[in-house]
């Protein structure tokens, strides 16, 4: 007995001897990830001296060994007279051998960055891409220009594969120019095998990566096969990596540099600004029926004989929007990633000769196509991330001539698009932004647009040329939710005691006292309209006070509400919280839309400033389009 109790002492022992040592662990533990977090703070410093060394050089000097060759090439392969803004940067600094990511806004002629340099010295651009039909347009567009250009893709046929295989290989090609997806890249050994036998015979001239968010998780359009990638620059030291994309915040492009082993490379930004676009969010009604009856209106009145996009977030919807609409007599086409490819291509043309005045499309139209003289994009359904937004809405009014975005918002649209993208990394939280910018009844569509990029535009940036900034005389009001927060949290408890989970659509029933008797509150309902209560639900959401549950059954994904973190603060009797009320403004279907805006520009050089202008002369675009007669740009003192 005596020897168990020994042993039992020496036990406590070495429990006591052992707590000691977590203890040093934890705090060697707690050491050890302060020291790992200064060091990434230290080099993120490094690198951030780096950029912004490079980003002290003048890029758009003319005075380097090749600048006389890029004029020339400019002129006369690609018949533009100048560059637009940041355009000579990019172009200077990858023919300067230096890493760059080049952010610019769609539209803004990114394709010259790479095409253009691939022409002043000898060797082969490769032009890494997911968009296959944007490769087929550049390809067949660099064709008409005789510059030699080729690409391949899973679904090139063998002896097209087997060309562009072989062109890597020979030093004696022509070609300057091949395009190829990433996920070619990254699952086809022999075309490595033939890149590095190209880089080895020092004919790898540089790599140009387009849509270049797509490596970061953080971006709202990421692809696992761009993270590949990520090996090129070290296994092909000294050639230039040109990152090229059309939306990318701080943190994607700080993640960007990360994953490509660029880190500290110069960072080229021009302004995402789009003086020319209008941006304005209408009402969507509840049923399909008035959708159709506005989207009806807008395409026989406002944009009469226009070029314009419809988008939607399903194929069904594209389908049957496209199908009443022909019933009105209206001729637009469907557009969708299940038709066939040819079938595809007969839409686009069609639209793109003005037989089709509109394409009721998903979101797999758009990227990359070449007409410029869209006037007009309709949202039915709203986009997923404010990324999104811009790519999609930035296909209008590429010639620089006024355009619009309309996009028709309803609570409802949230939770069909939450429902599709709540399984991937941060795309809630991407959505939420969406609905913010819709919600938004105070702030210049623009600045919203601006602070998401992390750039500052201001009001005055703007020129009345969103739905807030046209009407400043309407005076924006603000309702208090403490109550009503109290209400619904007591709606929630109460539909769980009831074993009854709430969908958005049954939280605002028992809020308005309708709906089975057994969920309902005790009290009186709002005081305002069913449509405020949307957005008290959607604000709600977006600010964390709800949150979305998601339940999967056999058929569908359901999205649940539920209580968020912040719910708890509103039990305290001290605390507010106030939303503003959405301003509604004017908006004529069945006029025509204004045709000028008064954007009081003065060209300078390559870059536009604002002072008061009446009129401008419209310069020849980076497409190759021919200058155009001088367009009067004027203030619409109607403007809706």
């Amino acid at each position: 007995m005596e020897n168990i109790q020994e042993i039992e002492k020496e036990i406590k022992s070495i429990d006591r001897e052992l707590n000691k040592v977590d203890a040093e662990i934890a705090k060697l533990k707690s050491r050890q990830r302060q020291l790992h977090e200064k060091k990434t703070s230290l080099k993120k410093t490094i690198n951030q001296i780096k950029s912004e060394s490079l980003a002290s050089v003048d890029w758009a000097g003319t005075t380097y060994e090749w600048s006389s060759d890029v004029n020339r090439v400019l002129h006369n392969v690609f018949k533009i007279n100048s560059f637009r803004p940041k355009q000579l940067d990019a172009i200077n600094s990858t023919l300067s051998g230096q890493h760059a990511l080049v952010v610019m806004p769609t539209g803004a002629g990114k394709s010259l960055c790479y095409q253009l340099p691939a022409l002043i010295k000898p060797g082969i651009t490769i032009v890494i891409s997911p968009l296959i039909s944007l490769m087929e347009d550049q390809v067949r567009s660099l064709t008409i220009k005789n510059i030699p250009a080729k690409l391949m893709t899973s679904t090139s046929p063998k002896e097209e594969t087997t060309a562009v295989l072989n062109i890597l290989k020979d030093k004696n090609t022509h070609v300057k120019l091949v395009y190829v997806t990433p996920e070619r890249l990254a699952k086809s050994k022999r075309f490595m095998a033939n890149l590095q036998k190209c880089y080895a015979d020092g004919r790898l001239q540089r790599i140009a990566i387009d849509e270049v968010h797509c490596c970061s998780q953080w971006g709202h359009d990421f692809r696992p096969d761009y993270k590949f990638l990520g090996i090129l620059s070290n296994m092909f030291p000294n050639v230039p990596i040109l990152g090229l994309t059309a939306t990318a915040t701080a943190h994607v492009l700080n993640d960007v540099q990360k994953i490509l082993n660029i880190q500290g490379c110069l960072v080229i930004k021009s302004t995402f600004n789009r003086p020319n676009l209008f941006y304005k969010i209408l009402e969507k009604p509840t049923s399909q029926e008035g959708c159709i009856s506005i989207l009806e209106k807008l395409l026989k009145y406002r944009y009469k004989d226009e070029s314009g996009i419809i988008y939607t977030n399903s194929i069904k919807d594209s389908e049957d929007l496209a199908e009443e609409l022909r019933k009105r007599g209206l001729k637009v086409g469907c557009y969708h990633a299940n038709m066939e490819a040819d079938s595809r291509t007969k839409v686009h043309n069609k639209w793109h000769e003005k037989y089709y005045q509109a394409i009721v499309a998903t979101v797999a139209f758009g990227m990359g196509i070449d007409k410029s003289d869209v006037r007009f994009i309709i949202h039915h359904t709203i986009s997923k991330s404010m990324e999104n937004y811009y790519q999609e809405s930035g296909r209008a009014g590429r010639d620089g001539l006024r355009a619009e975005c309309v996009t028709l918002y309803r609570m409802q649209d949230i939770f069909k698009v939450s429902t599709m993208v709540f399984s991937s990394i941060g795309s809630l939280d991407h959505l939420y932004g969406m609905i913010k910018y819709c919600l938004n009844g105070r702030f210049c569509r623009r600045q919203l647009i601006a602070e998401h990029f992390d750039e500052d535009w201001g009001d005055t940036d703007c020129n009345k040329m969103c739905d807030i900034c046209c009407n400043p005389n309407i005076s924006t009001r603000e309702i208090s939710l403490e109550n009503h927060c109290r209400v619904l949290s007591d709606i929630i408890d109460n539909a769980e005691k009831c074993d009854t989970k709430l969908t958005a659509q049954k939280l605002l029933d028992a809020w308005f006292l309708k709906g089975p008797v057994n969920l309902r509150h005790k009290g009186k309902e709002p005081n305002f309209s069913r449509i405020l209560g949307e957005d008290v639900i959607a604000f709600l959401l977006i600010q964390g006070y709800l949150v979305e549950d998601f339940h999967f059954t056999a058929y569908s994904t359901i999205s649940y509400i539920k209580k968020g973190p912040n719910m708890d603060a509103v039990v305290d009797d001290d605390y507010t919280l106030k939303m503003p009320v959405r301003k509604y403004s004017d908006f004529e279907l069945d006029r025509p839309a204004p045709k000028y805006f008064d954007i009081e520009n003065d060209i300078n050089a390559d870059t536009i400033t604002t002072k008061s202008v009446k009129s401008m002369k419209r310069s020849s675009s980076s497409s190759g389009e021919p200058k155009s007669k001088k367009s009067r740009l004027i203030i619409d003192s109607d403007e809706d």
